[in-house]
């Protein structure tokens, strides 16, 4: 069967006949057969065109992070100056402000024990459900899970209020603990979503062979069923810690100063002096930084996951 380019570079076959009065026509001639040419430069120039647009699109959305980079990397008498200044010589002040007159490295801290936490709370309560409501029957599913995407798409107020007055009762308020289970309340619908597409897409037949083998429904979900879940796991457990990691709502209303995450921090730092607003580009770089490791590193199991994932609903 021919590659899609050598389809392209094939020529057309036009057929034409003669007109009917013609002296051809009247002898019953076959129809003249002309070739059209048509090279590859039409898909070539396609290519070019969509890669001209894709890369147009990334500088746009791009953008504002090298507007920060490029503030934070200027001395600060020219950072923000009005008309731009594009000649300069770069230095490293606003990251070497940044750890040694603020106490970011505690924000940061505080921003990666939270994620931890609830990444890891939300897969051990996500994996179990999300496995039940893929064997559960249809309407019991369908019900639970449509319930989930309703609390998931509350407005984030409507959520986080009730739990500031909780953790206040309780004792919890600005801990890392209350912080991480409000993000484990709120993210947790979406974990389990996407962790029932991936065990729906695991045959049933492997539950029957390993309950015939003697396993319980915990030793099997243990032994057999979560090892195949590897991309499916990794992926529901990177979104789970990034959606923590930049959380912001939820951590200036639930924190104060002992828990405070580094989002919360680049909030304080805003509409203050210029050397502080350089900080707070120099704290945005350093948040942004593992997003774009942890979306170079996983791409593979992001793509593998999310592929997996769709192949059931």
């Amino acid at each position: 069967m021919p590659s899609s380019s050598e389809a392209a570079a094939r020529p057309t076959s036009v057929t034409t006949t003669d007109a009917p009065g013609s002296a051809a026509a009247g002898r019953g001639a076959t129809p003249e057969v002309y070739r059209v040419p048509r090279g590859p430069r039409t898909s070539k120039a396609r290519k070019v065109v969509a890669a001209v647009v894709l890369a147009v699109v990334c500088f746009l959305m791009l953008s504002p992070v090298l507007w920060t980079a490029f503030s934070v990397i200027k001395p600060t008498s020219v950072a923000f100056r009005n008309p731009p200044v594009w000649t300069f010589t770069p230095t490293l002040d606003a990251f070497v402000n940044l750890w040694q007159t603020t106490n970011f490295y505690q924000y940061l801290g505080s921003t990666l024990v939270v994620a931890v936490i609830s990444t890891t709370l939300a897969l051990v309560i996500g994996l179990p459900a999300a496995y039940a409501l893929s064997r559960a029957p249809g309407w019991v599913s369908v019900v639970l899970l449509v319930a989930a995407l309703v609390f998931r798409a509350l407005p984030r107020t409507a959520v986080v209020l009730p739990m500031y007055e909780i953790s206040r009762s309780l004792g919890i308020y600005d801990t890392t603990l209350a912080l991480s289970l409000a993000l484990v309340a709120i993210n947790q619908p979406f974990s389990i979503w996407l962790l029932r597409n991936f065990f729906a897409a695991v045959p049933k037949e492997i539950d029957e062979a390993a309950m015939l083998d003697g396993c319980t429904r915990l030793s099997m979900l243990r032994l057999v069923i979560i090892p195949l879940m590897g991309p499916g796991i990794i992926t529901a457990a990177l979104f789970m810690f990034l959606f923590a990691f930049q959380e912001y709502l939820t951590a200036v209303i639930l924190t104060d100063v002992n828990a405070a995450t580094v989002p919360v921090f680049i909030a304080t730092q805003l509409g203050q002096t210029l050397p502080l607003l350089q900080q707070a580009g120099a704290a945005s770089l350093l948040l942004t930084a593992p997003v774009f490791l942890f979306a170079f590193v996983a791409q593979k199991y992001l793509i593998a996951g999310l592929n997996a994932g769709s192949v059931k609903g």
